[in-house]
Order: C-alpha cells, then sequence, then structure tokens
C-alpha cells in the first residue's frame, strides 16, 4: 500500500532536490563568508595606508608647528608643547575610548558581518 513504485519515485525526486537544496546553500555560504572577509581585509588595508600617511602629516605637521613656536617660546620648549599637546590628545582617547573607538568599530563590523 505504501510502497508502490509512484511513491518511491516522488521520494527519491525529493531527496535529490533536497540535496540540490543543500548544495546551493553551502555554495551561497562559501560566497558569502568570502565576500565578508574581503570587505574585512579591505577595510583593513585601507585602514593601515590612510593611517601611515595621517602619521607622515601629523609629523610634517608637528616640526612646522614647533618650527613656528621658535620666535615666541624658544626651540627646547616649541618641541615641548607640540609634545604635551599630544600627551593630551593620547589622554582624551584613553578617557574616552569605549566611546570614540569601540563602539563605533564594534558596530562597523557587525554592520559588516550581519548585513544579508
Amino acid at each position: 500500500m505504501f510502497s508502490n513504485n509512484e511513491n518511491i519515485e516522488t521520494i527519491s525526486q525529493l531527496v535529490e532536490v533536497l540535496r540540490h537544496y543543500i548544495s546551493l546553500q553551502s555554495e551561497y555560504l562559501k560566497l558569502n563568508v568570502t565576500e565578508k572577509i574581503v570587505r574585512l581585509l579591505t577595510v583593513i588595508t585601507m585602514t593601515l595606508v590612510l593611517s601611515f600617511f595621517v602619521v607622515l602629516v601629523l609629523i610634517y605637521a608637528s616640526f612646522a608647528i614647533a618650527f613656528a613656536l621658535e620666535p615666541l617660546l624658544g626651540l627646547p620648549l616649541a618641541f615641548t608643547a607640540v609634545a604635551a599637546a599630544y600627551i593630551i590628545v593620547l589622554l582624551l582617547f584613553v578617557t574616552f575610548r569605549k566611546r570614540w573607538i569601540e563602539k563605533p568599530l564594534v558596530r562597523f563590523l557587525a554592520s559588516i558581518l550581519m548585513e544579508k
């Protein structure tokens, strides 16, 4: 009653369709993971390149500011003033690191990784 040829054929087709569906889902998952990894690597690379150029600009700007302050403060004190400004910026970043760095970074990474 349950095992006629038509039922067996239907079950066979269902199994074949299910295998194909699982295969497609695994391919989709591989492509999705690959896309997210490529996006993360792109962001990391761009961040490193931009950071390098920002550091170069900061070095040249620091020297320019120190030499501009030289007539007012003298050379040693001018460089000390520039260093003090950087220490203040560092302390601000340490104090507000969760709000300025961690939370935006978590939101950004979550948006990349959770995007469908």
